[in-house]
Parts: C-alpha cells; sequence; structure tokens
C-alpha cells in the first residue's frame, strides 16, 4: 500500500476503488463471497479516513501469500476491487473512501453488510482497453509496463481509468508508455505528472 503523490488531480493512493472510478462494475456479490457485518470506524491516520474491521478467521482465507487483494461489496452495493490492509497483531482492514460512503449513505458509527472474495484479475484493477490496444501494438512498452511491480501497475491503471471519457484515457495511456520508455522502465511521479498536465 502505497502513497505516490498527485497525478493529473488524481492522488495516487492504491489502497481502494469505489465503483464509479474504474469503469467495469460487477452487479451482484459472487456466491463465492463470504459474509460478514462490520462497523465503519473513523481512522486515526489522514490516508485512510474510515475503515471496517475484518474478522480474523475471514481475512485469512482471503490471504494468499503476499496477495491481499479482495472484491468488496458493502450493504449489496456494486463490488470494487480493494486491499485487506494490515493493522497491527495480524489483524486487517478495509477502507471505505468518502464518496462510496455518500453514495452508501453511510457515515462513521454504521453497521453495514460485507460482502469479500478473492480477487483473482492479472492486475488487481480493470485494464483499460486503450492501454490494453497499446501495449499490444507496442512490445517494448508492454515489457516495460509488465516489469513494474504489480503495485505500481495498479497506479498506473489507476490513473488511466480515472478519466472520464475513451479520449483522456488513451491520451494519458500514451503519455505514460512514452514515459516509461523514456525512463527505462523507471517512473518518476513529478515528471509524469508534468507530461500528464501538458496534454
Amino acid at each position: 500500500w502505497q502513497q505516490c503523490g498527485t497525478i493529473w488531480g488524481v492522488r495516487t493512493v492504491m489502497c481502494e476503488m469505489s465503483p464509479s472510478c474504474v469503469g467495469g462494475r460487477s452487479p451482484v456479490p459472487s456466491k463465492k463471497a463470504l459474509q460478514f457485518t462490520s462497523t465503519l470506524v473513523q481512522s486515526h491516520n489522514k490516508l485512510w479516513g474510515c475503515h471496517f474491521d475484518v474478522p480474523a478467521s475471514i481475512a485469512e482465507k482471503l490471504v494468499d501469500g503476499a496477495s491481499r487483494r479482495v472484491i468488496c461489496s458493502i450493504n449489496g452495493s456494486d463490488e470494487y476491487q480493494c486491499a485487506l490492509l494490515p493493522h497491527g497483531n495480524g489483524s486487517h482492514v478495509v477502507t471505505v473512501n468518502k464518496k462510496l460512503r455518500a453514495a452508501l449513505g453511510v457515515s462513521f458509527g454504521a453497521t453495514v453488510r460485507v460482502s469479500l472474495r478473492r480477487d483473482e484479475s492479472k492486475y488487481g484493477l480493470p485494464m483499460p482497453e486503450e492501454l490494453q490496444e497499446l501495449l499490444r501494438q507496442d512490445k517494448e512498452g508492454s515489457r516495460l509496463f509488465h516489469s513494474l511491480t504489480a503495485g505500481r501497475q495498479r497506479t498506473l491503471l489507476y490513473i488511466i481509468n480515472s478519466a472520464k471519457n475513451p479520449d483522456s484515457r488513451l491520451t494519458r495511456a500514451v503519455a505514460i508508455v512514452r514515459h516509461l520508455k523514456g525512463n527505462k522502465g523507471k517512473i518518476n511521479y513529478r515528471q509524469l505528472n508534468q507530461m500528464l498536465r501538458k496534454r
């Protein structure tokens, strides 16, 4: 879990994403999901804002080695991809951002019905069609992108997916691939931010 700054007005904190942030929604929780109730708690750090605790008996069934990526539904809402975050003494939490709380009409102290299942997708976030096609045509760009850590890949996917229309997503995808090629596969977030703002 990593805070990488702000890019193109998007704060790249890869802890969670509300369904409306990423294109492509899952309509209902899967039958394979694990169900439980929890309480929304105001977090004591500035990054999280709000979270709910995940029972240890649930978390141990979802954590797969180093992977803690899950798909979540709250109160029967559309599913969204997020992560189980370590919270000390072996416990885990899931964060709930302000936008999602507003959409669900819940606040701190609310009891919520939670559905969690393991995220078995390749990237942990949707792969935008614009980037997928670009990487298909650009073998070097694809090699550099797939050489990144999973967390950095998700950061870049989030930046592209947060654009509101296909043209903007394509513009960001092109800028990101050019940035990777120009920096030999390394990401300079300040430089990338400047590139995106010029477009």
